[in-house]
């Protein structure tokens, strides 16, 4: 005789799935591909520029492999120069990349750019940036970071966050409108 009857089930809310994913996100960034991250980090330290993201997006046909660099002078010139660089060495590293078919873009993080890894929050301070956490949205300043948190500056009010608390980060840029003519500025 068989007993049957319903396995517990268990709800994980929507953010705790989200704060979960952004936090194996952040743990087990490029543990799928360590050589490739590995080689790409050496070939773009030989070209004195620093890889700081890689990220695959998509499914099936529509994949892409999101390589993100950072340097000085990096224009477009020599962006597309280092893409075919990293082309090249893709293509070296048969079965060692994304399954399937995948498009490759090589860019640079941008002047609004995602915050993912210590590092970012890092390279971020003293810029304005929105984080989303459990407890809803905050805006403000990144004042200080290190590989457990930072610290948001939010008007008159420092908070620390660790980066377990965020669900989603950006930095956000300003264009500060210039007085007219005539005119002071505030």
């Amino acid at each position: 005789m068989r007993k049957v009857g319903a396995l517990p089930t268990f709800f994980l809310s929507r953010q705790d799935q989200i704060r979960g994913t952004f936090l194996q996100q952040m743990e087990t960034r490029n543990l799928a591909y360590p050589e490739l991250w590995d080689a790409l980090e050496a070939y773009l330290a030989a070209e004195r520029i620093e890889l700081d993201d890689l990220e695959l997006v998509g499914r099936g046909r529509a994949q892409t492999l999101r390589i993100l660099i950072d340097g000085d002078k990096l224009d477009l010139d020599r962006i597309s120069e280092v893409s075919r660089g990293v082309s090249r060495l893709l293509d070296s590293f048969e079965g060692r990349t994304p399954d399937g078919p995948y498009q490759l873009e090589v860019s640079s993080p941008g002047l609004e750019r995602k915050l993912n890894r210590p590092r970012h929050y890092q390279k971020s301070i003293g810029r304005e940036a929105v984080i989303r956490t459990g407890d809803g949205q905050r805006r403000g300043v990144i004042e200080a970071a290190d590989d457990d948190g930072f610290t948001l500056t939010e008007g008159e009010t420092k908070t620390a966050l660790s980066f377990s608390e965020v669900l989603s980060a950006r930095t956000v840029f300003t264009l500060e409108k210039p007085p007219k003519p005539g005119q002071k500025s505030n």
